[in-house]
């Protein structure tokens, strides 16, 4: 597949993983106050895999996924994110990673003056296509249910339908890389189905790559791997075959799908 290149931003490197992270620490403050929240992140995540991080609260999901996002900066080790190194980057240069990059937070963080398809073509004006943003956005809201809500703004929507148009928003582009904070969090099993489902042909026919930190069950049938975090450490990587079978639904402890 060839690699996308967006208006202003860096070229991308092809390569057959999106992700890979070697000896990587990160802590939060400084002298005494120093806290270690990340040890030694060894990870590789291979172009066109979905992958689901587990794992108890305070663990660390987030701040990797930060990480990854180019979000934070990374202390120690080495982080490559679609064939950039982002240890030591420039911040203009991580801009140019973050657009490459659909990022789906837990809050929606929708402009309130905006419509749904207007908060949308904001993604896809980023890349230039003034021309077709309006039929993109309207082409992505309707694959998410929104076909009778796009001139709606967040004020008038429920809050499933405005994580729809945040999704909506990382998905337009076909971003290379996919982060995801609980996209399904706010959703019902049927809502939460279709965003998965979505996710799921993006991987699989374009070849792009998904790391979701999730606490909904419910979904986990769409994961290649499924990584548990614990107390910063990654405890284990398995996939999904590998994970059915050594955990029993009925007695599988919920802390490992909290935030």
């Amino acid at each position: 597949m060839a690699t996308s290149q967006s208006s202003g931003s860096s070229p991308v490197t092809p390569t057959t993983s999106a992700v890979q992270i070697q000896n990587l620490h990160y802590s939060f403050g400084s002298g005494d106050l120093t806290k270690q929240v990340l040890f030694d992140i060894n990870l590789t995540l291979p172009r066109g895999q979905i992958v689901i991080m587990t794992g108890p609260s305070g663990s660390g999901k987030t701040t990797l996924l930060t990480l990854i996002g180019a979000l934070r900066t990374v202390h120690a080790g080495s982080l490559q994110v679609l064939g950039q190194e982002v240890v030591g980057l420039s911040r203009r240069k991580l801009v140019s990673v973050r657009r490459n990059i659909g990022f789906i937070f837990q809050a929606h963080n929708l402009f309130e003056s905006l419509t749904a398809a207007q908060n949308v073509e904001m993604a896809v004006e980023l890349k230039g296509q003034f021309g077709t943003k309006r039929s993109q956005a309207v082409e992505i809201l309707d694959k998410l249910g929104l076909s009778d809500r796009v001139d709606y703004k967040p004020g008038s929507l429920s809050g499933g339908q405005k994580q729809r148009v945040a999704i909506a928003r990382a998905l337009v582009n076909h971003p290379l890389l996919i982060l995801a904070d609980e996209p399904t969090a706010a959703l019902d099993k049927k809502s939460g189905r279709d965003v998965v489902t979505l996710m799921q042909k993006l991987a699989k026919e374009e070849n792009h790559t998904i790391l979701m930190v999730t606490h909904d069950n419910r979904i986990l049938d769409v994961a290649d791997r499924i990584i548990n975090l614990v107390d910063g450490r990654l405890e284990s990587d398995e996939n999904l075959d590998t994970f059915v079978s050594t955990h029993d639904p009925k007695s599988l402890d919920r802390r490992m799908f909290i935030m």
